[in-house]
């Protein structure tokens, strides 16, 4: 999947344009099911979704591989679209919210191009969608900072950790300004001390953009330490099996994780996926 994938057919000349309201619903999904086609038997990935991602939210998925979580993230994309049921993003169709750039994702790996600089990496979407060199040169910096990477503007990605491969690929779904962030197991692939310092990072970038984050994640603790809003899903077909709002701080340090209210809701977390037996086939 390219970049050019995700954004393709843009409509308008900068991303937001329509921009919900605060606390207005950004993501909403009704009885929502999903099956893949197969030649010898259809694949049910999602069963009966019904949702609400509300503006300035961040929204964690957890639950087993193969759950639907991706799934889930993809429909919200538009890459997917649901075999039954209804979603909304931005008051309208996930067609009109990617035509209207209203989201950015960020995939599993960075998927950054290694014959482009990071700037130039940065400005694919923008070139795509016909922002002029001046402004692109702006959003280049201005989301670098963001990401804490300016200065790395002329750099190639084999010469970036990769860690800093995966807040550059941030900084790119950033650079046109979506409502939405939508992340795949972003940081997965990462060593837990670099997994540990980008989540702080990402924290502060939500708290400075304020918008709306959707994560994926298999981690228990890194739910919890991002999340307002924890969505707990069972096995396949993956089903919400518990939604669990958090009403710890938003300003969070690694400090917060020996707290009671932490241990607590991490406990539930847990709790909800060995209810669904959520290691087993």
């Amino acid at each position: 999947m390219t970049i050019s994938e995700a954004v393709k057919s843009p409509k308008q000349a900068d991303g937001g344009a329509h921009r919900a309201a605060a606390g207005a619903s950004v993501i909403h999904a009704q009885n929502l099911s999903f099956t893949f086609p197969a030649a010898d038997a259809p694949v049910q990935a999602l069963s009966d979704i019904n949702l609400e991602v509300k503006r300035g939210e961040f929204v964690s998925f957890i639950g087993p591989s193969g759950c639907g979580k991706t799934t889930l993230l993809r429909v919200i994309a538009d890459l997917e679209q649901p075999t039954s049921g209804a979603i909304s993003v931005n008051g309208g169709t996930p067609e009109q919210a990617r035509l209207d750039r209203s989201y950015g994702y960020v995939f599993q790996v960075a998927g950054l191009y290694p014959w482009r600089t990071i700037a130039g990496n940065i400005a694919l979407p923008l070139e795509i969608m016909g922002f002029t060199n001046a402004e692109q040169q702006k959003r280049i910096a201005k989301n670098l900072e963001l990401v804490n990477l300016s200065g790395f503007e002329r750099k190639f990605p084999w010469q970036l950790s990769g860690g800093m491969q995966q807040r550059a690929s941030i900084a790119r779904a950033l650079s046109f300004d979506p409502d939405l962030l939508l992340m795949d197991e972003s940081f997965g692939a990462l060593d837990e001390i670099v997994r540990d310092h980008l989540n702080e990072q990402l924290l502060r970038l939500w708290a400075k953009t304020e918008k709306t984050f959707v994560f994926v994640t298999h981690s228990i603790p890194e739910a919890v330490f991002l999340s307002t809003k924890i969505v707990v899903m069972s096995p396949r077909p993956g089903r919400i099996y518990d939604i669990i709002e958090s009403d710890l701080p938003r300003d969070r340090t690694f400090d917060i994780r020996e707290t009671p209210k932490f241990l607590e809701i991490a406990y539930r977390v847990r709790e909800g996926l060995r209810a669904e037996h959520s290691y087993e086939d």
